[in-house]
């Protein structure tokens, strides 16, 4: 008897996991670049089973081209991207029907790098030069304004796309500068090269800050619980980091082999505090006063009304 009674427990036991697998729906989220320290609170929710318990099987993707990801969200063929504020108004001129859901970084991560002993000392200097970028749309937000803030205009430097090869562009000498470098990353990546970086910030420079990396959804979507359920997550992962940064990054390093190095390590501690612990509420002044500097610097022609770029899951 007592065999029996085991036999059917052990059977309803996997009975329920599988009914439980089968109510996870299925999401996905595509980064902006490949996977790194910037993506720390998506990867620990998915290493320690945040989504599972939230219902969710998530899928996380990495872009072939880091300016995919947008215009995969628009197309609905994922649920989220991962993208940048500065973009999401030049989306929206262009027509691109994607609006901001959510927070990963809530503070300015994008230089202009340069190499320090090389001879760009100020971005002045940068006139005749070549710039490499990898993201187009970012430039036109704060690349042009940094330029002009030191006297040089945007037509006066070649801007070249070297895609990801930020670092190994501006190394090898291809360019004199990189648009687009993270901070947290691309200074540690010099390193790693036997080189010493330099940065230019952009709210040094005549920019007023803004939220590094967003989610981005379909314009067209209109439920969002998925959505929720998924920044939900992602603050628990947060919350957890900012506890215990080192056992985090241990999570974080075991994700891929390829993750467990010096160069993300570094990474890693320089990023974890701009992280948004409420990745689900909207700043709504924040996103009209860059909406005004967009408008005042001429890449708009008119700064959108919020309701149309973004939405506050928050409130809802």
């Amino acid at each position: 008897m007592k065999s029996i009674l085991a036999a059917l427990m052990l059977a309803a036991s996997a009975a329920a996991g599988t009914a439980a697998t089968a109510a996870e729906t299925k999401f996905s989220v595509m980064l902006d670049w490949f996977i790194n320290p910037d993506h720390g609170p998506i990867i620990i929710a998915k290493q320690r089973g945040y989504f599972k318990e939230a219902g969710l099987d998530v899928t996380i993707i990495a872009p072939a081209d880091p300016s995919d990801p947008p215009k995969m969200a628009a197309a609905g063929k994922v649920d989220l991207a991962v993208s940048y504020q500065p973009q999401l108004y030049l989306q929206h001129k262009e027509g691109l029907p994607v609006v901001r859901v959510g927070t990963l970084v809530s503070s300015p991560l994008y230089c202009v790098m340069v190499d320090a002993d090389g001879p760009i000392k100020s971005l002045a200097d940068l006139k005749g030069k070549r710039v490499g970028f990898s993201v187009p749309g970012i430039e036109e937000a704060l690349l042009h304004r940094m330029l002009r803030s030191n006297g040089v205009e945007p037509s006066e430097v070649e801007q070249i796309n070297v895609n990801f090869a930020l670092t190994a562009a501006l190394a090898a000498g291809r360019v004199d500068a990189t648009s687009g470098a993270f901070r947290n990353f691309e200074l540690h990546q010099m390193e790693a090269v036997d080189r010493k970086g330099k940065c230019f910030l952009p709210e040094e420079h005549g920019v007023p800050s803004y939220e590094e990396l967003i989610y981005e959804a379909s314009a067209e979507r209109t439920n969002f619980s998925d959505v929720k359920k998924f920044l939900s997550a992602t603050a628990r992962a947060t919350k957890d980091i900012l506890a215990d940064p080192e056992g985090t990054w241990n999570e974080f390093k075991s994700y891929g082999a390829e993750l467990d190095d010096k160069l993300n390590h570094a990474a890693w501690f320089d990023t974890y505090p701009k992280f948004a612990t409420d990745p689900i509420s909207l700043d709504v002044e924040g996103y009209k006063a860059f909406g005004a500097y967009l408008k005042d610097v001429g890449m708009i022609d008119e700064a959108p009304a919020i309701e149309t770029i973004a939405r506050d899951l928050g409130a809802q």
